[in-house]
């Protein structure tokens, strides 16, 4: 007994419970139960009964006491010899799948004569129940085909096994009782032209019927006779069926959709369901028993995947985690938003632990109703995501500025009470992968929450240089060693000298493989990657190096360096500056700080202190990029400056806009009243130039004066320049 045959039993006995046909009415069962003594002269005289009714063909399927009664044998041999050739014997096995002699009883030779004989032995499951029967049965030297094969009228006896129709109702079999028939019961013409056969179920032992329970073995010999008028009779076996199985499982799990493979999942079952008992009709035998054994263990291991998925997919909240939201594929036209609570392991480190699922419940429900969407996934460190309909950005923007709006109203946790500070990550890149997206919305919402903005959206060009980004600590050494990365210098022009007075160190990279590289983005990248403070200290060593070489020349020669906002605000930046200029032997009066607005300072307070006591070890500090963003009058008020840079947009525009020559000569006038020097950067034409030395600019650069060179170029410029302005004094 395998594991598949229970299955196998079950399914053949359902079916043929279901589904059924009456028995064809052209065999007739004579049964020779209750009579009170079946000796051969009672079984001549059934038999003459019988004969009297003018039958097409009778078999005797009896066991016949020859030798006990001659007078009764001799009765017996003269009415079988009546019937010519249309009498046949049937010797049943004794016992399921056994073919040896002994399993039969055969008709003494004296009786038989030579009148065929037909053996009636079936191949039964383990429950007993006849599944198949051989064609013929070898005994000796002789052949013997089955019973059914005579019933269906085959003339060729082929090898093999053939499979009985168990369609065939055996409550629907006709059948009369011989006592009857022998008291004139039965009205003439009942067996006329019909198969009959004589039997008796008294000692023999009875065997399942597919679909019927118990029946006695004649009813098997006739369904077996209508299996064999089948187009076909053949067993194909398990195979068909868990090959499209197997087929099945392979292609839904290449599907994307949860509904398609629901369908074919749906598909499949029908068909394992109703395939094999409707091909029974045409002779085939198709086992489901091995394919829907399959299938039950297949689903029972994905139901356990899905439980244990839905245990990991689960936060300590109760709540669906990340990894539930990007375990599947995220709709086109959704995006996918992450929203960070400021402060939120402070709020649980107050609040009794079986309290934290609460917080985390009560967040999700705001934000569910804020955004509308049906399932928020809850994530460590206060993060909370989901994903809605895309909408124009301006309109999402909006949107999700509303939603943090709902929070400010406090959490009330139990007896807690808490303010809540939110912000979001959106990612809005359709097509790329799920945990891609999160992932993407994660990394732009704790931006949002370090740069205090409420929303940050992750740009798709980002994801391309998340590689590089990432790498960037060792590439930029590996810059360094290489001499990849470099300082040019430009030159700036002091007005009332009518000279080169300075010049500005700026970084430059030229990556082997990605090229030149701009220093805006550059210097971003740097800034994120925290990489902004050795690159720094190293501009700073470099232009220490180069402001030496040239005051060697004898005139005074400032230079400048640029600071990240950033950087402004740390507490070890003025301890670092001045052991380099100490280590250095540098006046520090010959450098210039400018302090960039590349990413805004943190600690508006530390900066202006820092900046102080860099004034007050004798640096010069200037206000770059005047004009712009948070280079403002915020910072020429706070910041201890000493000059101000006016921003090339302001310059580029000066001869042909009045509002911008306006802002310049305002922005000159207010800088010579504080005190401070003014630079102005972007000069790219001689009129430029000139108007704005009539304005009383201090120091001009530009493209106009020099492009930035490196440090042996711009060395050599100068001292040609120094020369010719020393001829000229």
């Amino acid at each position: 007994m395998s594991i598949t045959d229970i299955p196998r039993h079950v399914y053949w006995n359902t079916a043929f419970h279901f589904v059924t046909r009456p028995a064809p009415s052209s065999v007739v069962v004579v049964s020779v139960d209750g009579m009170p003594e079946l000796d051969t002269a009672t079984e001549a005289r059934v038999l003459e009964g019988v004969r009297r009714q003018m039958p097409r063909q009778v078999f005797v399927d009896l066991r016949i006491p020859y030798g006990l009664d001659a007078s009764g044998d001799k009765q017996l041999k003269a009415i079988i010899d009546s019937y010519g050739t249309d009498v046949a014997f049937v010797a049943r096995a004794s016992e399921a799948n056994r073919k040896d002699k002994s399993a039969f009883t055969f008709p003494a030779r004296e009786i038989a004569g030579k009148h065929p004989i037909y053996v009636s032995s079936w191949n039964d499951n383990f429950i007993h129940a006849a599944v198949s029967a051989p064609y013929s049965v070898t005994i000796g030297e002789r052949t013997y085909p089955a019973f059914a094969v005579a019933l269906a009228g085959l003339k060729a006896v082929p090898p093999g096994t053939f499979y009985p129709d168990f369609t065939v109702d055996p409550a629907t079999i006709p059948q009369v009782s011989a006592r009857t028939l022998l008291q004139n019961g039965y009205s003439p013409g009942l067996l006329t032209g019909r198969t009959v056969v004589i039997t008796a179920s008294n000692g023999i032992a009875p065997m399942r019927y597919l679909g019927h329970g118990i029946k006695p073995p004649v009813s098997l010999d006739i369904a077996g006779a209508e299996g064999l008028k089948r187009p076909l009779n053949a067993d194909l076996s398990f195979l068909p069926l868990l090959l499209l199985a197997v087929g099945t499982v392979l292609l839904t799990n290449r599907m994307q959709r949860r509904a398609a493979k629901n369908m074919a999942y749906v598909a499949l079952t029908m068909i394992l369901v109703f395939l094999p008992i409707s091909v029974r009709f045409l002779g085939l035998v198709v086992h489901p028993d091995v394919a829907m054994t399959f299938m039950s263990i297949y689903g029972a291991i994905r139901l356990w995947q899905r439980r244990t998925r839905r245990i990991q997919q689960t936060s300590t909240s109760g709540l669906p985690n990340f990894l539930a939201l990007s375990s599947h594929p995220i709709e086109v036209g959704r995006d996918v938003i992450v929203a960070v609570v400021g402060r939120y392991e402070e709020i649980l480190a107050t609040l009794p632990r079986d309290l934290h699922g609460e917080c985390a419940n009560q967040i999700a429900r705001r934000l569910s109703v804020g955004s509308g969407a049906g399932q928020i996934f809850h994530g460590d460190g206060g993060h909370f995501a989901w994903a809605e309909e895309a909408r124009p950005l301006d309109v999402q923007l909006s949107h999700l500025e509303g939603l943090r709006a709902l929070f400010s109203a406090p959490l009330q946790i139990g007896t807690h009470t808490f303010d809540t500070n939110i912000h979001f990550g959106l990612d809005r890149n359709e097509g790329l992968d799920a945990l891609t997206r999160v992932n993407s919305a994660l990394a732009s919402a704790n931006e949002a929450l370090s740069n205090g903005r409420p929303v940050e959206v992750f740009e798709a060009h980002r994801l391309a240089e998340a590689p590089w980004e990432l790498s960037l600590h060792a590439r930029i050494d590996e810059g360094l060693r290489n001499g990849d990365i470099w300082l040019a210098f430009q030159p700036q022009w002091d007005y009332r000298t009518g000279r080169i007075s300075g010049a500005e160190a700026l970084i430059r990279w030229n990556h082997p493989t990605r090229g030149y590289i701009a220093p805006d983005a550059f210097i971003l990248q740097a800034e994120r990657a925290g990489r902004i403070d050795a690159l720094t200290y190293w501009v700073l060593e470099e232009a220490i190096t180069a402001a030496q070489a040239v005051n060697a020349l004898g005139s005074r020669f400032q230079m400048s360096i640029n600071l990240s906002g950033q950087m402004v605000d740390k507490p070890d930046l003025v301890e670092n500056f001045r052991e380099i200029v100490t280590r250095r032997g540098i006046d520090p009066g010959l450098l210039t700080i400018e302090i960039t607005e590349t990413s805004g300072m943190n600690n508006r307070s530390d900066a202006v202190r820092n900046m102080s006591r860099l004034r007050d070890l004798g640096f010069r500090l200037s206000i770059d990029d005047f004009g712009t963003g948070e280079a403002s009058l915020a910072y020429l008020a706070d910041l201890p400056s000493d000059e101000l840079k006016i921003d090339r947009r302001f310059v580029s525009r000066l001869l042909s806009s009045d509002r911008d020559r306006a802002i310049i000569t305002s922005t000159i006038g207010l800088a010579h009243a504080l005190g401070q020097a003014v630079v102005a950067e972007g000069i790219e034409d001689e009129a430029t130039f000139h108007l704005l030395a009539a304005l009383g600019c201090d120091h001009a650069q530009g493209y106009y004066l020099s492009k930035p060179q490196p440090f042996d170029v711009m060395f050599r410029d100068y001292q040609a320049r120094l020369m010719r302005h020393s001829r000229a004094v």
